[in-house]
């Protein structure tokens, strides 16, 4: 018996389930029916077509893509401190310990890494 109550319950949950889906499916479809409205208000307005719009949104998902595909890799340093070993890119702010060593009349060139 508690198998039989276990699988009529679990038939109970997944239709309430189902029901909630088809209630979330309405409500989004709710939400969505007035701005497709404006947007075909729109289109009408400045005498957009639809094949404009599905160019345009082609390019816009092609460049999404593009981007999140191209990975950045990090630079290899070009600066090194011999006595911390912390380096640095030569791109962006230039760190305290060059700041300070070119305050002290050391050229940064002397920082560089040799390859």
């Amino acid at each position: 018996m508690p198998q039989e109550s276990f699988t009529i319950e679990k038939q109970n949950i997944e239709k309430e389930i189902l029901k909630l889906q088809r209630k979330m499916r309405t409500l989004k479809n709710r939400q969505r029916r007035p701005v497709v409205n404006s947007i075909v208000r729109s289109m009408q307005e400045y005498d957009i077509t639809p094949e404009e719009i599905a160019e345009a949104f082609n390019r816009q998902t092609k460049r999404a893509e593009k981007s999140s595909t191209t990975s950045k890799t990090p630079l290899a340093p070009r600066y090194r401190n011999n006595e911390t070993g912390d380096t640095w890119t030569g791109r962006g702010r230039p760190p305290r310990w060059i700041v300070d060593a070119e305050a002290k009349g050391t050229s940064r060139d002397t920082f560089l890494i040799e390859k």
